[in-house]
């Protein structure tokens, strides 16, 4: 199948209904391996998929080099998204830094790497408290009008940075957790998104695993991937966890799918400004994945979804304290 474009935001953005997050081929999830993760990505873009979201601090610096490598050839043919935002002692990253002057620094390193002469659509990671959002974004306003980048973005923002941001320049997207598994965004920032005009890219759409089926307990994940550390695979939240999935592979029995690809279907209907960025390192979890866009759910449907995974249902936190305290809510 070829999938389906959407526009991103009211900017001017448009790409493949489903993009591909690649921080896994260069971290977090288990050894890395080039070639599949190479092959993996030229074969999204024969899929029509040409929306790959990176950063720098993915590796970190490896994960944009690995995409520098793999689309020299074909740069016409993608929409590269990166973000900055990160302060780091070596490989170690210690802290937030979105001073304009690093901005601009960041900005001709992530371009080095990915072996481009512009970035796509630029985001800030994670809010620095220490800097205006004003300032941040203005920097990246210049380097609009420089030509380095096309659009702006904002990662985990809440509403009133997201405001002061939009105000100096204007915000294509932002990317945040977003699944039936996450729902924190539904009360109050989607509207508010919708109202300015602004995209979202939905990270962890498959609930970090829990939707797709393929987890273990945090302590049977080898040192150094990131869920042994996840709340959600702990304890006794993995057990109610575990539980409160099976709506949705009770779901794709019925309708002989994959589990995942009715999460993706959902946040695919729940609006033609949403762009989910399932992350994966394999062709065939890929293939699966782009699947879902012709996967069509019923009101019926997604208000069973909805009503059995609305928020509260799912136990723990998304994160590890010292992580949630980055995110600007």
């Amino acid at each position: 199948m070829t999938l389906k474009r959407r526009k991103l935001g009211s900017q001017g953005l448009e790409v493949g209904a489903i993009g591909l997050g690649c921080m896994g081929m260069s971290q977090s999830y288990g050894p890395a391996d080039e070639a599949e993760s190479i092959a993996t990505l030229h074969r999204a873009v024969e899929l029509g998929c040409d929306f790959f979201d990176t950063a720098e601090n993915y590796g970190p610096f490896r994960n944009e080099a690995l995409l520098g490598k793999a689309f020299r050839d074909r740069r016409d043919k993608v929409v590269i998204a990166t973000k900055f935002g990160s302060r780091f002692d070596g490989d170690r990253i210690v802290g937030a830094d979105s001073r304009p002057e690093t901005i601009v620094r960041v900005v001709e390193g992530c371009l080095r790497r990915l072996q481009t002469d512009h970035i796509d659509l630029l985001y800030q990671h994670r809010l620095d408290r220490s800097v205006p959002i004003e300032d941040v974004a203005g920097t990246v306003g210049d380097l609009v009008k420089a030509g380095k980048v096309r659009f702006f973005g904002l990662s985990e923002i809440g509403i009133s940075n997201l405001r002061r941001a939009h105000a100096v320049h204007p915000v294509t997207a932002v990317q945040s957790e977003y699944s039936l598994w996450e729902r924190n965004l539904e009360p109050e920032i989607i509207p508010v998104m919708r109202e300015m005009g602004v995209g979202l890219v939905p990270f962890c759409p498959l609930g970090r695993g829990f939707l797709a089926g393929d987890v273990k307990r945090a302590e049977d994940y080898p040192e150094g991937d990131t869920r042994r550390i996840d709340p959600r695979y702990q304890g006794a939240n993995y057990d109610a966890n575990k539980r409160a999935a099976r709506i949705v592979f009770d779901m794709a029995a019925e309708k002989g799918v994959k589990p995942g690809q009715v999460a993706l279907a959902w946040l695919l209907h729940k609006g033609e400004d949403i762009v989910p960025i399932p992350g994966t390192k394999r062709r065939t979890y890929l293939e699966e994945n782009i699947v879902a866009a012709s996967v069509r759910l019923d009101d019926g449907e997604m208000r069973r979804l909805d009503e059995a995974l609305v928020t509260g249902t799912i136990s723990g936190n998304r994160y590890a304290d010292w992580i949630m305290a980055t995110i600007d809510r």
